[in-house]
């Protein structure tokens, strides 16, 4: 749940209590809304909260979960499944 009277901020303030800003967020666990002449602008949260949310997104989606699979291929984040089995049968001796 936010604090509306902590987790928002204005811009200029966190650009310049950057480091307090941080601080905050680990202690709290909450995002700290950013704000441009008194309108809601940006979001800052942690990058485990944020992977939280693109797990959660990718469970509740199926494109979204195929798009980040895409991605991880272009990326080079993919192992053959050949290579994991066959480390799997090498680490707990199980029969080819």
């Amino acid at each position: 749940m936010i604090d509306i009277t902590q987790d928002i901020q204005p811009l200029t303030t966190f650009r310049n209590n950057s480091v307090k800003s941080i601080k905050q967020l680990k202690k709290t666990g909450r995002p700290i809304i950013l704000t441009v002449n008194g309108k809601p602008e940006a979001v800052v949260q942690s990058a485990a909260a944020y992977q939280r949310l693109l797990d959660i997104a990718a469970a509740a989606d199926e494109r979204e979960g195929l798009r980040q699979g895409l991605e991880d291929l272009a990326a080079g984040r993919t192992y053959p499944a050949e290579k994991i089995f066959s480390e799997l049968r090498k680490k707990y001796a199980l029969p080819r």
